[in-house]
Parts: C-alpha cells; structure tokens; sequence
C-alpha cells in the first residue's frame, strides 16, 4: 500500500513540476536563446542583407527554399509571422528550440526533421534576419 501512493506521489510531482517547467522556460514570442531583444530600424541595411544572404545560401539552403515548402518551412513572410528575436534564437539556439519552445515543437512535429546547429555567430543571424527582412519587404 505504501508503494502505491508513492508511485502516486511521485507520477503527481513530476506531472506538475515538468508543465511548471516547460511553462517558465517558454518565453513566448522571443523563443529560447541568448536574444532578449533585436534592435531594427525601419530601414533595411543593404551591407546586411548581402551577407545575410551568403550565410544563408551556405547554411540554410538545403533544408529552407525561399517560396516553397522543402525540409523545413519557406522563408518569405517569416518576419510577418514571427519576432526578429525569435528568428534569431532559432537560428542560434535551434535544439533547445524545438524542446522547450511551442510554435518551434509544433514545426518539428510538422516537418519532421531537426534543425541542425550550424555554428553561427549571433552578428551572423543578425545579418540573415536582415535578409528576411529584405525578402518580406520586397514581397508584393
């Protein structure tokens, strides 16, 4: 008897401390990462967006297309569907992502693939994130 209401104890504990958990880990829109806040002006820097655009086609190109679904999700519109510092986390941050944040869980259960850390520097995601932004802007 004693061993049943342990196991019942304990199967309770762990319920409520792993959705306490999951819960304080998720920082809503700005996603799990070292990005707190992404300052951006209204104006796109051109500088940027050219070296966004070479990271991107070395690192992210064969997994994302720009206006079509491949391994993962197209990017255009990105920026109109999620916060720069949300982009950037996941860029940066893309494991931890996928476990603890719930639009980046529900991406992996849709596309059934892990993004894979590429190793890139956060002034490197900022300059994707430029590139995304050129993209969007430029989208009729």
């Amino acid at each position: 008897m004693k061993n049943k209401i342990f196991l019942i104890i304990t199967f309770f504990l762990i319920s409520c401390s792993s959705s306490k958990v999951e819960k304080s880990e998720n920082n809503g829109d700005i996603g799990i990462g070292p990005i707190k806040k992404v300052e951006i002006s209204g104006n796109i820097d051109m500088n940027l967006v050219n070296e966004g655009k070479k990271i991107f086609e070395l690192k992210c190109s064969a997994c994302h297309k720009l206006e079509e679904r491949y391994v993962g999700p197209a990017i255009k519109g990105i920026t109109k569907r999620r916060k720069p510092e949300w982009i950037m986390n996941m860029i940066l941050n893309p494991i931890e992502m996928t476990q603890k944040d719930s639009t980046a869980k529900q991406l992996l259960s849709e596309y059934l693939v892990q993004m894979t850390f590429q190793d890139i520097k956060e002034s490197e995601a900022r300059a994707i994130l430029e590139y995304f932004r050129y993209i969007d802007k430029e989208e009729k």
